[in-house]
């Protein structure tokens, strides 16, 4: 190849190059200043709430509401095993619960989340707020040091622990925001702190008069009790005062006995049954039926 035709082929690549741009460009659409190169959006804000869930149940904004909040999911799994993990047996129980309700008729439903996604302390409960609920139901399994503990348990709110028992589960659960040591919450208030005032001591009551409700229909279905008593736990959950609420750990998912229990449908659907009927039961004495 003579020097001219090599001098020319290397002064025809930088052109073809342009050519290139220049169809694609065209074809594209892209503005002619340049400022199509750059896609802009916008990125939620770090504080913004989060989407609320559908509500099932009758169309009458009169009618009773229960949030049900299924504990633990996606990156956080809870306690148990890969073969079965509270944040899977936790949704199933909450979706059986919801059933229960919503096969009863006349109260509305939502759950804070309905697939494995996870969903941070502050949100669930600000959910239920958002939502106007009238009770708060979060859901969840245990798990021990050793097999020898089982048992439900119902949980409500307190700035001390009913027992040592009850200050560690709560500093685990609490601790479901953290990943590596780092806080996902953007509150920093200990739950600890919060100081119920008389304005917020209808709704104290109410928890607890569910919570004896839950336990007391648990035993009629024969569902084994870790205590026999409403526990209470200083748990992040369930700082929403104003609107009743209650933390249910269905049973301690590291036991042989209730992880069978929890695993299978039946099992699920007992729990489920003993709660509705608790709920309801709670909606008739506040209406006087």
């Amino acid at each position: 190849m003579s020097r001219i035709l090599q001098l020319l082929v290397i002064l025809s690549a930088p052109l073809a190059l342009l050519v290139a741009v220049f169809v694609l460009h065209r074809a594209m659409g892209i503005a002619e200043d340049g400022g199509g190169y750059v896609v802009r959006f916008d990125l939620p804000s770090i504080d913004a709430p989060v989407g609320l869930p559908r509500v099932d149940g009758p169309a009458d904004s009169s009618r009773p509401l229960v949030v049900i909040d299924p504990g633990h999911g996606g990156f956080d799994p809870g306690a148990g095993t890969e073969a079965v993990q509270e944040k899977d047996v936790a949704l199933k129980v909450a979706q059986a619960i919801r059933k229960q309700l919503l096969d009863g008729g006349g109260v509305r439903v939502a759950l804070t989340r309905d697939t494995d996604r996870f969903v941070s302390l502050a949100d669930r409960p600000d959910i239920a707020r958002r939502l106007n609920a009238d009770l708060f139901i979060s859901i969840h399994a245990d798990s021990a040091e050793n097999d020898a503990a089982r048992g439900a348990s119902v949980y409500v709110l307190s700035e001390k622990g009913s027992s040592q028992a009850a200050v560690r589960f709560a500093a685990r659960e609490n601790g479901a925001d953290r990943i590596n040591g780092v806080s996902l919450s953007q509150t920093n208030d200990a739950v600890g702190a919060i100081l119920l005032d008389l304005s917020q001591r209808g709704a104290q009551a109410g928890s607890a008069e569910l919570a004896g409700l839950m336990l007391r229909e648990l035993r009629e279905a024969d569902v084994g009790l870790h205590h026999g008593r409403v526990e209470t736990a200083a748990l992040a959950v369930l700082k929403a005062p104003d609107i009743p609420s209650v933390l249910f750990e269905t049973g301690y998912i590291n036991n042989t006995q209730d992880y069978a229990f929890l695993r299978s449908a039946q099992g699920q659907k007992t729990l489920a049954r003993a709660t509705a009927r608790a709920i309801r039961v709670y909606f008739a004495r506040k209406s006087g039926v």
